[in-house]
């Protein structure tokens, strides 16, 4: 009896140790994907948000009040907010500038770091990323929306383990939407999402890099050969400063893939298609996803998609669950071996753009 008690104790500590959030900290709030903390700040589980460190305060408070949290959240500095709250991790929502000085922040201090997508704002910035990433043994992590979408693990499973598409030729992968101005983003947000040193260009950057991310996963981190790009600005009075409209064509020893990404769609997009020696799938955010099969005239089946394990169902199960090292990000979509190639290839499709020649990785 005695021993089965001291199991059950055991085993209830254990749980109790196993359901504590990690403490993550939030650095920068002028990124409108901030509301991805405050909605998810209603129903918390994985993580704890213990502070935010913004240096406009007005902002700071304007959010804050908006969404009944107190003051005291506040913190002027991501140095203040690290040595009073000692945060486990930090989420990143400020410029693509601004995250080389948030993993300089917390790099030294063994804080985990995930930032909003892409990962860099140049392959300098990347250089300086990857040494302290190696130097400290930190977690460097990006987050993309389309990531948590179960399409996108269903194309994994079909490709990779099922290979029931045969040999990978081509993908399309369409981001983007109407414009950051045209569908209602904030001034603090629009205000360095347009400017090409914070955000180090336009629509292709801000949705180029979801088909690079993508492309890279699916490719197991493998770089393109070659990229070239062409971008234009279709609205120069809105985007005087940065391109709204890019598309980008990737190489590969055995495959191809285009990559457009606009400011420009009628209505909001992120569909991938996927097409192979044996079949096509078109992956997006709906529950299900149609599969073509290699028919001269294509078989059409619509699939019912699965949810995700909960660990990689949303950025904060999963910023936990590495955190606590139940996952080991390797070559995920968010990890940062698939996610410097991402920067890699838009900086060369921005090169590519500029001078109007295919760019030789």
């Amino acid at each position: 009896m005695k021993t089965i008690v001291s199991l059950l104790c055991g085993l209830l500590i254990a749980s109790l140790t196993y359901a504590k959030p990690v403490r993550v900290g939030v650095a920068g709030m002028t990124h409108d994907h901030i509301n991805l903390v405050f909605d998810y700040m209603k129903h918390p589980d994985d993580v704890e948000i213990i502070g935010f460190a913004e240096p406009n305060k007005e902002l700071a408070m304007r959010l804050l009040k908006r969404h009944n949290l107190p003051e005291s959240l506040w913190f002027a500095s991501l140095d203040e907010l690290i040595q009073k709250t000692k945060p486990e991790a930090v989420c990143a929502f400020n410029s693509i500038y601004q995250h080389l000085e948030v993993v300089k922040a917390c790099a030294p201090k063994g804080v985990h770091v995930i930032v909003e997508k892409p990962l860099a704002v140049s392959v300098d910035h990347l250089n300086q990323m990857r040494a302290l990433q190696k130097k400290y043994g930190i977690h460097l992590l990006t987050n993309f929306e389309t990531t948590w979408y179960p399409s996108h693990a269903k194309v994994w499973d079909m490709v990779k383990t099922e290979q029931s598409l045969g040999t990978l030729r081509k993908v399309v992968i369409m981001d983007g939407h109407r414009g950051p101005v045209e569908i209602g983003c904030s001034r603090d947000f629009t205000g360095w999402l347009t400017d090409p040193v914070q955000n180090g260009g336009g629509a292709l950057i801000d949705f180029g890099c979801y088909g690079a991310n993508i492309m890279t996963w699916l490719m197991d981190g493998q770089r393109p050969t070659s990229v070239m790009a062409v971008t234009q600005q279709l609205k120069p009075a809105i985007y005087p400063k940065v391109d709204d409209e890019a598309t980008i064509v990737l190489t590969y020893p055995t495959c191809q893939a285009i990559i457009q990404a606009s400011w420009n769609w009628p209505f909001d997009r992120k569909d991938t298609e996927v097409y192979g020696t044996k079949g096509t799938l078109v992956a997006n955010r709906e529950s299900k996803m149609k599969y073509v099969s290699g028919e001269r005239f294509g078989k059409e089946t619509w699939l019912d998609l699965q949810p995700l394990p909960h660990a990689r169902a949303n950025v904060f199960a999963y910023l936990a669950a590495v955190v606590r090292g139940e996952i080991k990000p390797d070559k995920d979509l968010s990890s940062f071996p698939v996610n410097e190639v991402v920067v890699e290839i838009l900086s060369a499709a921005r090169e590519s753009a500029k001078t109007g020649k295919v760019v030789h990785l």
